[in-house]
């Protein structure tokens, strides 16, 4: 084991500061994409679309969940309440996915060819892994496990926006239908095993000490 030093009250202060425009940022982002991605599949009748649209609801979710936590004046003692509806979200990801991807295999719905949702899927996946290490940075730093996890929530929904960017493109290209719904599958495995880790409070082991300003030999397991 090695020995960290926890944050001063007032880098404490700085960094929680920081989460909060974070996680505005975040909300802002996904609520526009929400927006876009939405009307354009219902223009275009494109259930893909309105889809990743909804899912950007469900990132808008985990992000509120720890602006809210972050808004009270202790908190540590929301944090629970936090990671509980990160968790939630993630198992959210990982139904609309499932069921988006096998109503794709069974030929139940064909994927649409749609420049809007290209351009959408390639500027999320330019602007989440960003967002996404800020946060976790600044979650391990402060020793939040729901900072820690929402920023895995949204690195998820940038594997999401790739799996979609490439499954469209092939679609596009070269009319490989099934390209997307596998793709997606992938991500399935990795937001049910996020949520899990959430759930039980193990997106980052926190020191005890960390509460009390005092060193400890435990390091933040966040990874």
């Amino acid at each position: 084991m090695s020995t960290v030093t926890v944050p001063s009250p007032q880098r404490r202060a700085i960094l929680q500061r920081r989460i909060r425009w974070i996680v505005a940022a975040t909300i802002t982002y996904n609520l526009i994409e929400a927006i876009i991605a939405i009307a354009a599949g219902s223009i275009a009748s494109s259930t893909a679309l309105i889809g990743f649209g909804l899912d950007s609801v469900v990132e808008v979710l985990s992000a509120a969940a720890v602006a809210w936590q972050f808004a009270g004046p202790d908190p540590e003692a929301r944090e629970r309440v936090a990671l509980r509806v990160i968790a939630v979200s993630f198992f959210g990801i990982a139904l609309y996915v499932s069921v988006d991807a096998l109503l794709t295999l069974t030929g139940l719905r064909e994927p649409e060819h749609s420049p809007v949702g290209i351009a959408l899927a390639a500027v999320s996946v330019a602007v989440m892994p960003f967002l996404s290490f800020i946060e976790r940075r600044t979650g391990r730093e402060l020793g939040s496990a729901s900072a820690v996890a929402d920023s895995k929530q949204t690195l998820i929904c940038s594997y999401l926006s790739a799996a979609v960017l490439v499954g469209l493109l092939l679609n596009l290209l070269f009319g490989w239908s099934w390209a997307d719904p596998l793709a997606g599958l992938v991500v399935v495995v990795f937001a049910v095993r996020e949520g899990l880790e959430a759930w039980r409070g193990d997106a980052c082991k926190q020191p005890v000490a960390a509460l009390t300003g005092e060193r400890q030999g435990d390091v933040c397991d966040c990874c």
